[in-house]
């Protein structure tokens, strides 16, 4: 090969090397070192064909600030951990707002179905959760306090037992994926159908503001986990249906990797959440203004953390610089 063809073939990959060499924190070093085998491939090559050369040169340089960045990059591992959640998670989010949006909106449907379904078959409830708990829940209400399950368990025992639980929960929505979109739609739909349910046989009572004021302490996080658990399910689900200009298996991959990515990303609420359930919610007799604070504050969070600031990284074109750093 020609030396001017190959700079003409090669010159674009090589610029973006030292773009992402400008920007080289935001890449973990496992990345770097992808890029460098690269390089000295094509420093091998330019060492036989075109030796002393001023390509041979630019390309010895440029492989030697790489390499040196990648050491210096394992030495800070520290900061990847601040750019995993400041930028990496967000950028990934960025690009699942459609699977985003399609959890959501089945959520909020199966919801619809619950409620509509205990509205006309008071029965319909004691189908879904079972009859003990709704007895015990009617027995809650006839003594005048209608969420004295939260207040049941001792608190660490129930911040552990929670916790678990949601984690499981929002596992399940994930895995359910590998049955296609199908298999997480119908987990979607069997969650979403028992919470309008449980809201509905309140709503029944008469005690629907109630229960929304208290519930929603933790069901705010709670129920958004399921929501974004969901969606990464269909990231799952979808590489199998529409793998693109990739094979089915490298497409899988990819999705399982991305997939697990945003599950990690709900660890936190996973915490807050088991933590808000077991030693908030139980204050069934907080001011009103508490209640609502918490609420909003969780709703906020979860609005700008998984919504907008994506969005916006998305607008300013910075999703590319972290999405597969």
């Amino acid at each position: 090969m020609r030396e001017v063809v190959f700079l003409r073939k090669n010159a674009g990959k090589w610029k973006h090397y030292e773009e992402i060499l400008k920007k080289n924190s935001s890449f973990d070093p496992d990345k770097l070192a992808e890029l460098y085998i690269e390089l000295t491939n094509d420093l091998a090559y330019a060492q036989s064909q075109y030796p002393g050369t001023k390509t041979e040169l630019y390309l010895n340089e440029l492989s030697v600030k790489i390499h040196d960045s990648i050491h210096k990059t394992k030495k800070e591992n520290y900061s990847r951990i601040i750019t995993f959640w400041s930028r990496e998670l967000p950028a990934l989010y960025a690009s699942k707002q459609k699977e985003l949006l399609y959890a959501f909106t089945l959520f909020v449907v199966a919801v619809i179905i619950g409620w509509l379904s205990q509205s006309f078959d008071p029965d319909f409830a004691r189908v879904i959760v079972g009859d003990e708990y709704v007895n015990m829940t009617m027995t809650n209400i006839e003594k005048g306090d209608p969420l004295a399950v939260y207040k049941d368990a001792k608190q660490m025992n129930m911040f552990f037992g929670i916790t678990y639980n949601n984690v499981r929960v929002s596992f399940n929505a994930f895995l359910f994926g590998l049955l296609t979109v199908f298999g997480t739609g119908y987990f979607m739909l069997a969650n979403g159908v028992m919470f309008g349910c449980f809201m509905s046989l309140f709503s029944n009572e008469g005690l629907l503001y109630e229960a929304i004021r208290v519930v929603m302490i933790h069901g705010t996080i709670e129920l958004s986990a399921i929501i974004i658990a969901g969606a990464a399910g269909f990231v799952l689900g979808n590489s199998f249906i529409f793998p693109g200009t990739l094979s089915r298996t490298k497409s899988f991959v990819k999705a399982a990797k991305e997939g697990l990515k945003m599950i990690i990303g709900l660890v936190p609420l996973f915490i807050v959440a088991g933590f808000l359930e077991s030693f908030v919610t139980r204050l069934t007799e907080m001011p009103h203004w508490l209640s609502w604070t918490i609420i909003l504050l969780s709703a906020g969070y979860i609005l700008f953390y998984f919504v907008l600031f994506p969005q916006y990284l998305n607008k300013t074109n910075k999703t590319k610089l972290y999405a597969n750093s």
